[in-house]
C-alpha cells in the first residue's frame, strides 16, 4: 500500500494505477460519542483495500449526505450533487496522471448516492473502472462472530460505542444512551430528522452496565475487522475481471 503520506517520488515508484477513495461523515452519534466515527471507519476500509490491492490510498473525505442528522449541532451534510461532483473531479484529475482503476469505500450507511455514482461514472468515463466493495451477508456474519445476531439498531448503539472504544477510546463517554426504536419508525427514516424518531438521535440502546471497557473494545475490533476483511475478499479478482471486460487489460 502507498498513500498520501508518501512523497510524489514514492507514489510514482510504486507504479500502481489503482486509487482508493474513501468517504466518511461528520454527524451526531448521540450525546456521548465523537462525530467523526464514520470517518475513522472509512479510513479502516481504505487501508484494508489499499493493502489488498497494493493501491494508492487518498485521505478520507470527512463529509457526506447526513440529512437525517442535520438538525443536531456540529453535524455537516452536503448534497449528493456536490459530493459526487467533487469525487468526479478527484477521479478525473488522477486519471490524467495515469490512474485507471478506482475503489470507492464509504463509512456512512445513509449514502444512497454511492451506487448511482458508480454506475454513472463507469458509463460516462469509458477509460476508467470504478467499483465499490460488497459482500452479501458480511454484516450478518460479522455480527455472528461477536455473538450479536439479530441486533436491533441502526445508528449510535452498541456497535458504534464498540467501534469508538476500539478506534478512539479517549473520546468516549460510557453513559447510557438511546432506546429501543420501533420498526414502525423505519418508513419515516428518510423523511424526517432522526431526533424526531428517537430519544437522543441513537437508533438503538446502549447500557454501559452490560459490558466492560475491554469487552466493548474487543467487540469493536472483532466486528469491524471481520466485516471489512469479508468485504475485501475477492476484491482484486473482481477489479481485474471488470478491467478485462471494460478496458481490455
Amino acid at each position: 500500500m502507498i498513500s498520501y503520506r508518501n512523497s510524489t517520488r514514492e507514489v510514482a515508484a510504486s507504479e500502481t494505477t489503482i486509487a482508493i477513495i474513501s468517504v466518511g461523515a461528520t454527524e451526531q452519534f448521540g450525546p456521548y460519542l465523537p462525530m467523526h466515527l464514520d470517518t475513522l471507519i472509512a479510513e479502516k476500509y481504505a487501508e484494508a483495500f489499499g493493502e489488498a490491492l497494493h493501491a494508492y490510498v487518498l485521505p478520507t473525505l470527512p463529509f457526506n449526505t447526513s440529512e437525517e442528522h442535520a438538525d443536531q449541532i456540529g453535524t455537516v451534510t452536503v448534497s449528493p450533487t456536490v459530493l459526487m461532483a467533487m469525487l468526479e473531479e478527484i477521479i478525473v484529475n488522477l486519471r490524467r496522471q495515469g490512474f485507471t482503476q478506482f475503489v470507492l469505500c464509504n463509512g456512512h450507511g445513509g449514502a444512497y448516492w454511492e451506487a448511482a455514482f458508480v454506475k454513472q461514472m463507469n458509463y460516462k468515463h469509458q477509460d476508467i473502472v470504478l467499483i465499490t466493495a460488497d459482500r452479501h451477508l458480511a454484516w450478518e456474519e460479522a455480527l455472528q462472530e461477536v455473538g450479536l445476531v439479530g441486533l436491533n439498531e441502526r445508528h449510535a448503539g452498541l456497535l458504534s460505542v464498540s467501534a469508538a472504544m476500539w478506534l478512539c477510546p479517549e473520546l468516549v463517554q460510557l453513559k447510557p444512551m438511546g432506546s429501543e426504536v420501533p420498526a414502525s419508525n423505519i418508513p419515516y427514516s428518510d423523511s424526517v430528522f432522526w431526533s424526531q424518531l428517537t430519544t437522543d438521535g441513537c437508533w438503538g440502546k446502549f447500557d454501559p452496565a452490560d459490558y466492560t471497557r475491554e469487552e466493548l473494545t474487543a467487540i469493536g475490533e472483532t466486528f469491524w475487522t471481520s466485516f471489512i476483511s469479508k468485504r475485501s475478499e475477492h476484491l482484486k479478482e473482481t477489479l481485474a475481471a471488470i478491467c478485462k471486460l471494460k478496458l481490455g487489460v
